[in-house]
């Protein structure tokens, strides 16, 4: 069930991956209609008792940690009759559970991908966030791969992992693998050696000769 969400539905009408989504698991979908406020409110209001109940008083050590408690507490709260279904979710789901078909055994590709070339800062960004890259490869064109837990960059034309993060979902943040760090600091250690030029070194006596005090 979607509210008209742009990148799924934005005109009442499945995208084409969405559709394509969809079509790989077996499964239909609800769009719901424009101007439908009691439909959208249905969506909504679950969202509010959740932030509302589960919420506040509580701290999370990251998003596994958040999601650990949230677990546990709808393991809780699922055990009372739910009032708008008139039933207790947990014994309505196992009766959902024994009507509904198996997932497939290849589920669908959900990673985000995109062809991008390494700039000289070699960090690549992801949402909000930088992610170092192997600076040899700076100037190369890579594919940037993104699932729900890593942030992977393949060099095109040879194959080689240019880097591989842990995604973090907080935002403005910088990510700098040491073994990158390591690399960018011998480069630009031997560019310095490079570019350095010999400048003769005169006595001070010479320009005494040359100009008379």
């Amino acid at each position: 069930m979607w509210d008209r969400e742009g990148s799924i539905a934005g005109r009442g009408r499945p995208t084409q991956p969405f559709a394509a989504f969809c079509g790989q698991l077996s499964v239909g979908w609800v769009i719901l209609e424009a101007a439908d406020p009691q439909a959208k409110g249905v969506l909504e209001r679950s969202h509010r008792f959740l932030r509302s109940n589960f919420e506040p008083g509580r701290q999370f050590a990251n998003h596994l940690d958040f999601q650990d408690q949230f677990n546990g507490w709808c393991d809780r709260a699922n055990q009372r009759v739910h009032r708008t279904i008139r039933a207790v979710p947990v014994e309505r789901l196992a009766e959902e559970r024994a009507r509904m078909r198996p997932l497939p055994g290849r589920l669908p590709d959900t990673d985000r991908r995109a062809v991008v070339r390494v700039p000289q800062q070699p960090y690549l960004r992801v949402d909000r966030n930088d992610y170092s890259v192997d600076p040899r490869f700076a100037g190369r064109r890579v594919e940037l791969r993104v699932s729900q837990t890593e942030v992977t960059a393949v060099v095109l034309d040879t194959g080689e992992l240019a880097c591989r993060h842990r995604r973090v979902f907080a935002g403005g943040l910088t990510f700098t693998d040491p073994q990158h760090q390591t690399e960018l600091d011998r480069l630009r250690a031997r560019r310095r050696q490079r570019d350095q030029v010999e400048v003769e070194i005169r006595p001070l006596s010479r320009y005494d000769r040359l100009i008379p005090a």
